[in-house]
């Protein structure tokens, strides 16, 4: 039992052409569709009809907290495992700014980068009991020979996000995603649940009579990068999308603070809505990231 795809889930959480829809039998759970934040008490009503042996929870798409309690109560429930996804969060839950999946979860997986700011790879923290068959299921079942270099630069990310400042990179990343959303709200963009409250928006272009995809393309076209994304409930295929997904991780680490993002919204409506030409928007993002640069 995973999260549908348009309500914010990701596609390992059982969409049907993916390998997670086709090794087993899946049911979906989402949002409120007036609040479009996780409806706990519908989720537990499926889970009780449905009867799952496992409940992912965590997301692709989700701007909000997820209550890892809550989804351990309703797995605890229906006598399912629960596995947190916790990929584009794991950042902010080192950084103390998002509650724990743990000891709610009986597995965790993440990516280690996103928030967490690593090489790009992933890892799995499980209850004890289910170790054996974890690093088994890995290899030999899934991978070959380790990558070491790659554990190396995990190994950095590890330590980086064991020092204090991380907890401030993590603070700062959230104050900076509130200050986009309300900056491109002033703008008259619809933000999906009206807000955020972890790195990322996603952003209902409906309005505007953009695609998702066309709008990544013109935003890719200036300088910024972001990505098409379904919205709850959206008319458009994943590949096209209503909405575009925007996450602040990356400008955080380049120092950029709120009043950056009263900028950032400005390129991106000055883009979307075809207000100065691509050329001005082009040198007005250079500038901007010649002031942040990456060091």
């Amino acid at each position: 039992m995973g999260m549908k795809l348009d309500q914010g889930g990701h596609i390992t959480h059982g969409l049907p052409f993916s390998f997670s829809g086709r090794a087993f039998k899946v049911v979906s759970y989402g949002v409120d569709p007036t609040t479009e934040i996780l409806d706990y008490e519908n989720i537990a009503q499926i889970a009780k009809k449905e009867k799952p042996k496992m409940i992912i929870c965590g997301a692709t798409a989700y701007s909000r907290i997820i209550d890892f309690k809550k989804f351990g109560e309703i797995a605890k429930s229906v006598g399912a495992y629960l596995m947190a996804d916790i990929s584009h969060i794991s950042g902010l839950i080192v950084g103390g700014v998002h509650p724990s999946p743990f000891p709610h979860a009986d597995f965790v997986m993440s990516t280690t980068h996103k928030t967490l700011r690593g090489p790009r790879g992933a890892i799995i923290i499980c209850k004890k009991q289910y170790a054996k068959e974890i690093d088994r299921a890995v290899f030999p079942g899934l991978q070959g020979g380790p990558h070491d270099h790659q554990t190396a630069a995990c190994a950095i990310c590890f330590g980086e996000a064991l020092d204090p400042e991380f907890k401030n990179y993590s603070r700062q990343i959230i104050k900076n995603a509130q200050a986009l959303a309300k900056a491109l709200q002033k703008l008259h963009f619809r933000i999906v649940s009206g807000g955020t409250d972890n790195h990322l928006m996603l952003v209902d272009l409906r309005s505007i009579k953009l695609t998702g995809k066309d709008a990544q393309l013109a935003l890719e076209d200036v300088g910024i990068v972001c990505n098409k994304n379904t919205i709850p409930n959206d008319s458009q295929k994943p590949f096209i999308g209503s909405g575009i997904r925007i996450g602040t991780p990356a400008l955080t680490t380049r120092a950029m603070k709120e009043k950056d993002m009263e900028i950032v919204a400005e390129l991106i409506s000055n883009t979307l809505n075809n207000i100065k030409p691509k050329n001005i928007i082009q040198k007005e993002v250079i500038k901007l990231c010649k002031k942040y640069p990456v060091d």
